[in-house]
């Protein structure tokens, strides 16, 4: 796909890895729509942008439809769909106050995967009504994350939700081959935003001492760079590729 005036929806796009990935797209000429809380930056980063901002809360669906479809209306319509939202607990399937609570469990699942397939389906409508370009409408990029594959202790929720991403994809990219559609998901090891960018560097080193190469966390941009090459390249379609410097979690 080419990059050039195409339309791109971010979603968590405030900060993050999210929006350093509208930056990038923005640079090779992507008009840009935001989609984050209310109580986000994403009015400034949208402006900064030369774009529009639309407030939504990924647990609610109706509140997350309206943003969509918001967010595709003030563009004309959407090309590429980044998807960074979600987040996680600490909570083990047994400890000695009790088992997991189920509603916790639930809340992570649907703050990840269900959410995830929401602003999907929602997308991929719109992207079915695009003229296609060399055969192609569209793309949509969802972030699991290599908890999906070696979680670590406590992390039994995110992980359920986070490989439900990744199992979802290569169905999702079967679903909408037909139409012109792709769907890709990538899964990062630990980066450098949010929570972890002011940790100190000794614990950073700690934390990363699995990896290969580089023995560091990520940065926002590194993700942004993944994203313009999914774009831009129609051969990568169904996967989940794993953004981790060779890193593989250990138990704890």
């Amino acid at each position: 796909m080419e990059i050039q005036g195409k339309k791109a929806v971010v979603f968590g796009g405030a900060s993050g890895m999210a929006k350093a990935s509208a930056e990038l797209l923005k640079q090779r000429g992507a008009e840009i729509a935001i989609v984050d809380l209310p109580t986000s930056a994403g009015a400034e980063v949208a402006k900064s942008l030369g774009g529009s901002f639309f407030e939504c809360n990924v647990l609610d669906a109706e509140e997350t439809e309206a943003a969509v479809h918001g967010a595709i209306e003030s563009l004309g319509g959407v090309h590429i769909s980044v998807n960074t939202t979600g987040g996680g607990i600490a909570k083990r399937t047994l400890t000695k106050e009790g088992p997991h609570p189920l509603e916790d469990f639930r809340r992570v699942v649907d703050l990840n995967l269900i959410s995830a397939f929401n602003i999907s389906r929602l997308v991929a409508d719109a992207m079915s009504r695009n003229e296609p370009e060399d055969e192609e409408r569209g793309v949509i990029i969802n972030t699991a994350s290599i908890a999906a594959f070696e979680g670590q202790i406590g992390q039994v929720a995110y992980a359920a939700a986070k490989s439900g991403i990744a199992a979802m994809t290569f169905v999702m990219a079967r679903d909408l081959g037909s139409l012109g559609i792709r769907a890709v998901t990538i899964a990062p090891s630990l980066f450098a935003t949010g929570l972890t960018a002011g940790i100190p560097s000794d614990f950073e080193q700690q934390l990363t001492k699995d990896a290969a190469f580089p023995k560091r966390m990520g940065r926002a941009e590194e993700y942004g760079k993944l994203v313009v090459a999914i774009a831009e390249n129609p051969m990568l379609n169904g996967g989940t590729i794993r953004l981790d410097a060779g890193q593989r979690f250990a138990p704890k």
